[in-house]
């Protein structure tokens, strides 16, 4: 595949900054941190690094609330690291993709703190999305909006002294910018080329769904079709826009692109538009051998029309972990469904994430590999008084939030905090460092070991379409290239392997009679 398609096929490793290494030793992941562990990046095996949100930023939502994007936060680092990184992992054949967030910034940022001393009705409020209130005295929010926390039940809008109110699709930290101003999509595109100057390959567009907003922001209960909101048409110009940008860089785009409408989510796709777009279908699919085997052909057929790639992707910062979700009675994901306190059969998690992993590797298209995954690392409760989310509070304390999945990652076994560095800014639960990097490296049977392996085979697929093969109902089998097959067998039984040559890759042992057993991936080749 040419170079600059890369992009199609590529093994993309999700970095959570603050919770991957901590080079000064403060309790927080940084760039120090990253640019120790490149080798360690290098022979897994990727292609690319997505880097959550590094910049500037109070952290009130993980940095997803950002104050300025032209400055890294100094709890990472300074800009001059960040370019020292994106050079160094190049030379080790890694590109670097960067996470932009567009619907909203910071309370902090300069234009937020603008628009609140210039006062109603002044230029710097029409940034964002201000109004007087409804109510005898302008008390009542302008609309009915829902949060998009699930589970909260908190306002989008909050009121200023001044009386007017401002919406905030997420917390209240977080303003929503008006993407009607062209001074918004002039800012955004200069954001654009600042980093693409600084050598990196592609940037991830969060809650890219959101963005425009019908002007008259009606209430939902009475708004007539389209969405106020969501999936509005003027962001497909939006987009258009972007792109030309990109192509100037030869850059790319991944979206965060949540919506139930094949369709209308492959507009997205089209080829003056976004590259890539996230599969959640198969992210919150359950362990089942025909849910996934749906989810993996309606991802494809979606795809094939605006020929774009799919992506896949088992878990990321906001999802339960893989060898978690797996391991409960209801393996699949759903925002609404988080508890504390939900059990699981961690052997069992695992033993499925192995083979998920196997799956995934195998598909057509990009994959990403979030941080922790190829340690096998499980979902961790976290104690109440140390949760950090916001979607946790602003559930009431029902959400559990999503700090179990961001838990510092573990390198070295016999080291305090596992080698993480200082002491955590979120506590590792006990027995963390048996999940260690350095013990997993030498280890031929491990987590780790078994990512390396399938990475390193993952181009013997080639870059062919998936053709399904003849199976049993519990069994998924395709082939892309000639001669080499995925069986994944997610049935109560051993089933007999396919005919073959070689057994290039198992995400476990065979049964004694040499047939592939329950929750167990092969790849093969004829």
């Amino acid at each position: 595949m040419a170079q600059q398609d890369w992009w199609r096929s590529a093994a993309i490793y999700q970095v959570y900054v603050r919770s991957f290494a901590d080079g000064d030793g403060d309790g927080t992941g940084d760039l120090a941190g990253v640019r120790a562990r490149l080798p360690y990046l290098a022979e897994l095996g990727v292609d690319a690094l997505w880097f959550n949100p590094w910049y500037l930023s109070p952290m009130k939502d993980g940095g997803y609330d950002v104050a300025d994007y032209r400055v890294i936060d100094p709890a990472f680092g300074t800009l001059a690291e960040a370019e020292k990184l994106i050079a160094e992992a190049r030379e080790l054949g890694i590109r670097t993709i960067v996470d932009i967030v567009p619907n909203h910034v910071s309370d902090q940022h300069p234009w937020f703190q603008a628009a609140l001393k210039a006062g109603p009705g002044s230029p710097e409020r029409e940034l964002f999305h201000f109004r007087r209130g409804r109510g005898a005295h302008g008390e009542l929010p302008p609309n009915d909006w829902p949060s998009q926390f699930v589970g909260s039940t908190e306002p989008v809008w909050t009121r200023l002294p001044d009386g007017d109110w401002y919406l905030h699709l997420f917390t209240p930290e977080q303003p929503d910018l008006n993407w009607a101003h062209p001074a918004v999509r002039q800012e955004h595109e200069d954001i654009l080329r600042f980093w693409f100057e600084r050598g990196v390959a592609g940037v991830r567009i969060d809650s890219a769904a959101l963005l425009a907003k019908d002007p008259d922001l009606p209430d939902l209960a009475t708004a007539p079709h389209p969405h106020p909101f969501v999936d509005r048409d003027e962001l497909h110009d939006i987009y258009r826009s972007w792109r030309a940008v990109a192509d100037e860089y030869g850059g790319v785009f991944v979206g965060e692109v949540w919506l139930p409408d094949t369709e209308r989510f492959a507009r997205y796709l089209r080829p003056d538009e976004l590259h890539t777009a996230f599969n959640f279908s198969f992210l919150s699919c359950p362990w089942d051998a025909e849910r996934l085997r749906t989810s993996i052909r309606t991802t494809l057929a979606e795809h094939a029309p605006v020929g774009a790639p799919a992506t896949w992707v088992l878990c990321n910062h906001d999802i339960t972990r893989t060898v978690t979700r797996y391991g409960r009675t209801d393996t699949g994901f759903d925002f609404a469904a988080k508890a504390f306190g939900t059990p699981s059969d961690l052997a069992l998690g695992t033993r499925r994430a192995r083979a998920a992993a196997l799956l995934s590797l195998a598909l057509p298209g990009a994959v990403y590999v979030y941080q922790g995954e190829e340690l096998g690392l499980p979902e961790a409760e976290i104690p109440r008084e140390r949760i950090e989310d916001p979607m946790h509070f602003r559930s009431g304390g029902a959400d559990p939030g999503r700090d179990g999945c961001r838990v510092p990652l573990p390198w070295t076994a016999d080291a305090p905090h596992a080698g993480f560095g200082g002491e955590p800014w979120l506590p590792q639960p006990d027995g963390w460092a048996a999940y260690a990097a350095d013990r997993q490296a030498a280890d031929p049977a491990s987590m780790l070991a078994l990512y390396r392996q399938a990475i390193r085979l993952r181009p013997v697929f080639g870059h062919g379409p998936l053709t399904w093969l003849p199976a049993p109902e519990d069994v998924l089998a395709f082939t892309r290239a000639d001669g080499v097959r995925c069986v994944v067998n997610l049935g109560t039984a051993s089933v007999e392997l396919p005919d073959h040559a070689e057994l290039l890759l198992a995400s476990g042992p065979l049964d004694d009679g040499g047939r592939l057993p329950e929750d167990t991936a092969v790849w093969l080749r004829s």
